[in-house]
């Protein structure tokens, strides 16, 4: 598999009652704002991946606590693997300045207006559960 077509992993992160979602410095597409995410390095799991991306994105710390589905991403065709992670430590901060603009924890009723496109079901469904409890 080529570097161009190897999977990517998404973390999904949930703190309080807010999801994180950065915005890419490079827009691919309509995507603007998105799930931390990256590049499934070789003899890595996507849990493994979706963690050192965002703690090479953000500087946050996370465990990867489940798969919430996995697809073709309708805008890149990419396969993306979307994980629920769980923050154990650092800070979310802008830690890769050269792939992140900036990051924001939004709360369920901000969703539509950083992913205007809507969310995958099954990322719809586990927000749905996590931040309206």
């Amino acid at each position: 598999m080529t570097e161009a077509q190897r999977a990517v992993a998404a973390a999904v992160v949930v703190r309080g009652h807010r999801v994180l979602f950065v915005r890419r410095r490079v827009v691919e597409g309509a995507l603007s704002w998105q799930f931390p995410a990256g590049k499934i390095e070789p003899g890595e799991t996507p849990g493994e991946a979706a963690a050192r991306e965002t703690e090479e994105e953000t500087g946050l710390l996370l465990v990867p606590q489940s798969v919430l589905g996995q697809r073709a991403h309708p805008m890149t065709g990419r396969e993306i693997h979307y994980m629920a992670c769980h923050p154990v430590g650092g800070r979310a901060v802008v830690a890769s300045a050269d792939e992140v603009a900036e990051l924001t924890w939004t709360t369920h009723g901000e969703i539509p207006q950083y992913v205007p496109y809507g969310l995958f079901e099954p990322m719809q469904d586990y927000l749905d559960a996590a931040l309206l409890s």
